[in-house]
């Protein structure tokens, strides 16, 4: 089954035609068209700007992917949560291809896209484990392609959700079965990265500049909280740790070394991400743990966490999307979208709207 999967729920315009089969989704075609540069002198994403730009590229990606591809099956578009603004674009856009072309249309999640952003696979794989024999067709097809055990999606599934706008712990029981353990209820973990790199003057997206800046420093030097790491619930709060820096800054700003304050923010944010992820896994005992979403690009997380599961529950898979796709991206539409069309889960295309605060679990 072919899915054309389109994304503009923030500022990242992205279409993408992925193979799907029980062998898994593989990506045929895909463009993304970034906003980043002119976000950045406004110090984060600007909603009619934003809009304005996924309007502008929507209709060029969209050729561009089905350009010298099969038309696909299904078209399955980010519907909400996200900016209205561009949630609006990429409806609307699925909505007239569907009325054009008579192609089923699926409503999607983008937070169940991110948990599906784990199952993006890549033909290059495919193609080459056939080097060794010639005889074999290297022709793009997902039936023929091998099934790759690390990252089947085994449930239960424990999905630690983190991105600018999300921060979520959602356990996952089965394809489009979901209950949401906890939340932020404040600001989300990406959120407090990027406030908290505006506050010592660096550019947005300030998650990855604080990163980088954090390899090289103390992550004891500044003795940030870690809110709600006590807590008897799973949810997260993170403008307290944004107060508090904000507050060592006015106290500290002559002896400032900006390398060990980013290795301490950082710190703060990941050992509260960890060990609430850590708690759940001993409480649901799932048989995957999934890290996905914009902040899964942090390096620091990604090894931490992992380092966890591997000392705590070594019979758990740990799963998270390569790099590229930690961030908002057509194919993670396109997966999520696959798991509903196999179940004929279609919106009619009069009938399909935009939802700015649609939860995926409760």
């Amino acid at each position: 089954m072919r899915i054309l999967g389109i994304e503009s729920s923030c500022d990242d315009t992205s279409v993408a035609l992925l193979d799907c089969s029980d062998k898994g989704c593989f990506i045929l075609s895909e463009k993304t068209a970034s906003q980043i540069d002119v976000h950045k002198k406004y110090g984060g994403v600007v909603p009619e700007i934003a809009g304005r730009m996924h309007a502008e590229k929507i209709v060029p990606l969209i050729e561009a992917v089905l350009e010298n591809q099969p038309k696909p099956d299904a078209v399955a578009v980010t519907s909400g949560p996200g900016l209205i603004t561009g949630l609006l674009v990429g409806v609307e856009a699925a909505r007239t291809l569907s009325y054009i072309t008579d192609l089923p249309l699926v409503s999607t999640n983008h937070i169940e896209g991110h948990i599906y952003s784990t199952q993006i696979k890549n033909y290059d794989t495919v193609i080459l484990n056939r080097v060794k024999d010639p005889s074999r067709s290297d022709k793009r097809d997902s039936s023929s392609a091998p099934q790759n055990d690390k990252t089947d999606l085994q449930f239960p599934a424990l999905c630690l959700v983190v991105s600018g706008g999300h921060t979520e712990l959602i356990i996952m029981k089965d394809h489009g079965k979901y209950k949401l353990l906890g939340a932020t209820i404040d600001d989300a973990a990406g959120e407090c990265f990027d406030k908290g790199a505006k506050l010592i003057g660096l550019p947005y997206p300030g998650g990855p500049q604080i990163s980088k800046l954090a390899l090289t420093g103390n992550t004891e030097a500044i003795k940030f909280p870690r809110p709600m790491l006590n807590s008897k619930d799973y949810n997260f709060s993170f403008s307290g740790l944004k107060t508090s820096a904000l507050y060592w800054l006015r106290d500290n700003k002559e002896s400032l070394n900006i390398n060990d304050f980013c290795a301490s923010f950082e710190q703060a944010i990941i050992d509260v991400l960890v060990a609430k992820t850590m708690t759940a896994a001993a409480e649901y005992k799932p048989k995957t743990i999934i890290l996905c979403g914009g902040v899964s690009a942090n390096k620091k997380l990604r090894e931490t966490l992992q380092s966890e599961i591997t000392a705590n529950f070594p019979n758990t898979r740990f799963q998270l999307p390569e790099l590229k796709y930690s961030m908002d991206n057509g194919a993670m539409i396109a997966v999520a979208g696959y798991h509903h069309a196999k179940q004929k889960d279609f919106t009619s295309w009069k009938k399909i709207k935009a939802d700015p605060n649609w939860k995926l679990a409760k």
